[in-house]
């Protein structure tokens, strides 16, 4: 078992790599065609049917370039297609979805604390929901398609309200944090898979046949465009809240995530308005810091009932069964519990690293892969040695781990 642990972790590298390039690949057209957008301008010399023109310097060179609102009056020989930085994003997304939160989902994604939940049963709620959120954002914009945008996204606001609180009644704060980020990431691809690359398809499609295009799919698809933007950090930022207990490990998280959207758009606004010449809204800033802080004050509200010991879960069995599970229990409590406590007594440390708390055996069964990856194979923990774990402690927690890999192969 234990070599497939190993193989299972370079696996997850990779997928995370990987969706962190396309990410940045993503996001970075995105915010450079909003921005170029919002910066065009009307000049005399623009040929019939451009909208504006920009002009840019970047890499030692000059760009000229001119954006046609609906279509120019033949199709370029030379046409580039942005689309894979989203696909492979939200793919690649969903490969960590699977091998993080669903492989390892008694681990991540279920707390017995906030809803018994079966794997089977907390997998089904995580892709029912992830397809519930473009059927139900989709249908808004149809509503509210000739409607002011605002209004728009006032009612995606409440929808992503209600699924904070729905996420965090139903799994571990962790899981809900990343499962919105997922929701929202869901929509933003699928806004380019259903909706912005089939207009310009049809676009294409007219000027081949000689068709003037319909402006209206154009407004749509700029539309959509426009809301990915305004999603983007929000969702980088409950992303990367797994690395950070005092997001999602907390009494009032769903709040906490709904003030990072807030948050998002404030400062996105600033940007959006600075391109486009409108003016510098400097209070967009102080609302940013305003709504940091307001989240920064919840964050310190802990979960009011934290179990000392939580029961033996089919994952962890086998290696509270396995020989040298009490050693390795007292190794645990000895060089790592100070830090991962629920209070822990370490100097400078208020909450576990990573709400990761090994202080009882259940604990240190539940998280037998990490202490195995971070105490046993590498020297990641303790921290630089800090509690002085030796060689021959590291190599009992080995020999633990793959005997409980031989006694049970799951």
């Amino acid at each position: 078992m234990y070599e497939w642990v190993v193989l299972g972790e370079w696996v997850e590298i990779a997928a995370r790599w990987l969706h962190v390039i396309t990410a940045i690949a993503w996001i970075g057209s995105s915010f450079y065609f909003v921005a170029l957008d919002l910066g065009l301008r009307k000049t005399p010399s623009l040929p019939p049917l451009a909208h504006g023109e920009e002009w840019q310097v970047h890499g030692g060179g000059f760009y000229h370039i001119q954006k046609y609102l609906v279509a120019p009056e033949f199709l370029p020989e030379h046409l580039v297609w942005f689309k894979w930085e989203s696909y492979m994003t939200w793919l690649s997304g969903f490969s960590m979805l699977v091998l993080v939160y669903y492989l390892s989902a008694d681990l991540f994604l279920i707390d017995p604390n906030v809803m018994a939940l079966t794997q089977a049963q907390a997998i089904g709620i995580s892709l029912a929901s992830l397809a519930f959120g473009w059927v139900v954002y989709n249908q808004i914009c149809k509503v509210f398609v000739a409607a002011n945008q605002t209004l728009v996204m006032i009612a995606l606001f409440v929808v992503l309200v209600g699924m904070s609180y729905f996420y965090t009644s139903v799994f571990s704060g962790r899981a809900a944090m990343l499962h919105l980020g997922a929701f929202t990431a869901t929509i933003m691809s699928a806004n380019v898979f259903f909706i912005i690359m089939p207009n310009q398809r049809v676009v294409v499609a007219d000027l081949k046949a000689g068709r003037v295009p319909d402006p209206k799919y154009g407004k749509i698809a700029k539309q959509r465009s426009t809301h990915n933007n305004y999603l983007t950090l929000p969702v980088l930022f409950l992303m990367l809240s797994n690395h950070y207990p005092l997001v999602f490990a907390t009494k009032y998280n769903w709040i906490i995530a709904c003030l990072v959207f807030l948050m998002g758009v404030s400062i996105r606004h600033w940007f959006n308005t600075r391109h486009a010449g409108k003016g510098n809204p400097h209070w967009t800033w102080l609302v940013t810091v305003l709504l940091f802080l307001a989240i920064a004050r919840l964050s310190v509200e802990r979960v009011e009932t934290m179990p000392e010991d939580a029961a033996l879960t089919k994952v962890s069995m086998p290696f509270a069964a396995a020989p040298g599970f009490d050693e390795v229990v007292s190794i645990v409590q000895g060089r790592c519990s100070m830090c991962h406590a629920a209070e822990p007594s370490w100097e400078g440390l208020h909450w576990a690293p990573k709400a990761v708390v090994l202080e009882t055996p259940a604990q240190i069964a539940q998280e037998a892969r990490r202490i195995y990856l971070q105490a046993g194979l590498s020297h990641a923990m303790p921290p630089g040695n800090l509690s002085y774990m030796e060689e021959t402690e590291r190599q009992k927690i080995v020999d633990w781990f793959r005997a409980a890999g031989k006694a049970d192969p799951i």
